[in-house]
């Protein structure tokens, strides 16, 4: 495995999608193969079928924080050889949601005095136990809630819900915990080299190449 790993991390309507494409086009236009990889994997893995069960509301009984981050742990190591082939093949593999994703989310579903040892322990279930390869770098977009909520809404269809919000979008407590997640990870350095981007500037949303240019700027830093 020699590509360079870049996980793009960041609450829902963070613009993590849009933000990975368009670092896999800039450096692909600069002769830098990259390919993106996005997860979970809904139509891909069991793991990721499960998944998608779980966010449309339609699992007969709610899962614990564990339960959630083993099905997500679970639908990366069914790909663990789709990413391994992408690392050999592609200098860059820019991931749509890593491991990160998982530890911010499932801690902000329990007691806050616990997110720290969880965040850990989904780190060591997914880099140890499943020996998923850490990120050489984890970007974190930084948007506010209230700002990524609005983006949502004008999201397209999903093919695992036909709600226009899922049960972790609609959650916005969720999601003020998540930010906070994100923000102790990068501040621990939790699973290796952060760094946060706004996607604000001016209280003005910034385009996706201009976020893109900043990420790619940072994968040679």
């Amino acid at each position: 495995m020699t590509g360079f790993l870049l996980a793009i991390e960041g609450g829902d309507g963070a613009g993590k999608a849009t933000t990975a494409a368009a670092v896999a086009a800039q450096l692909n236009a600069a002769s830098r193969s990259a390919t993106v990889l996005s997860f979970p994997r809904y139509t891909a893995t069991i793991g990721g079928h499960v998944l998608g069960e779980l966010l449309g509301d339609r699992l007969p009984h709610a899962a614990s924080p564990k339960a959630a981050a083993v099905l997500y742990a679970l639908d990366r190591l069914e790909s663990a050889e789709a990413i391994r082939a992408a690392a050999a093949s592609h200098r860059v593999v820019v991931f749509d949601r890593y491991i990160a994703s998982n530890m911010a989310y499932q801690a902000a579903q329990g007691a806050a005095d616990d997110a720290d040892e969880l965040m850990r322990w989904i780190a060591a279930l997914e880099t140890g136990q499943f020996a998923l390869p850490a990120p050489d770098l984890s970007v974190y977009l930084d948007t506010p809630v209230d700002v990524a909520h609005g983006l949502i809404l004008r999201k397209r269809k999903r093919s695992y819900t036909d709600e226009a919000l899922d049960a972790y979008e609609a959650d916005g407590g969720l999601q003020v915990r998540v930010r906070a997640n994100y923000a102790a990870m990068a501040a621990a350095g939790l699973l290796g080299r952060w760094a946060t981007v706004p996607t604000l500037a001016g209280g003005l949303l910034r385009t996706p190449a201009e976020i893109a240019a900043e990420v790619v700027d940072l994968i040679a830093a």
